[in-house]
């Protein structure tokens, strides 16, 4: 049973802006913290940014300023507003729920299919 599915990836050229989107089941989405990560080829899935309930986030330092996560409860759909796009935001990323507040892969346990963003200079 499928219960992360994200979209909203794509090409784009540096200095642009994508914005992903992850349907999050019902189940999954109650209770959870839910954060996206990215992860490139060779590298570590790294977390970018993590969401509790009521809004606090955490994000990365690398994207500090330029990304957004947000949620819509109603519609149990998780966000990812990406400004200012750079060529190092390239990877696969990953919507993730998990129990713990912190941007650690190893706190989440329920993950999507991942998404491709390519960023070219």
């Amino acid at each position: 049973q499928v219960q992360l599915v994200e979209s909203g990836g794509g090409s784009v050229q540096a200095g642009g802006s994508l914005r992903l989107s992850c349907a999050v089941s019902a189940y999954t989405y109650r209770g959870s913290y839910m954060g996206w990560f990215r992860q490139a080829p060779g590298k570590e899935r790294e977390g970018v940014a993590v969401i509790n309930g009521v809004g606090f986030t955490l994000y990365a330092e690398s994207v500090k300023g330029r990304f957004t996560i947000s949620q819509d409860n109603a519609k149990n759909t998780l966000y990812l507003q990406m400004n200012s796009l750079k060529p190092e935001d390239t990877a696969m990323y990953y919507c993730a729920a998990g129990r713990v507040f912190a941007l650690r892969k190893e706190y989440f346990n329920t993950w999507g299919q991942g998404t491709q963003v390519t960023v070219s200079s």
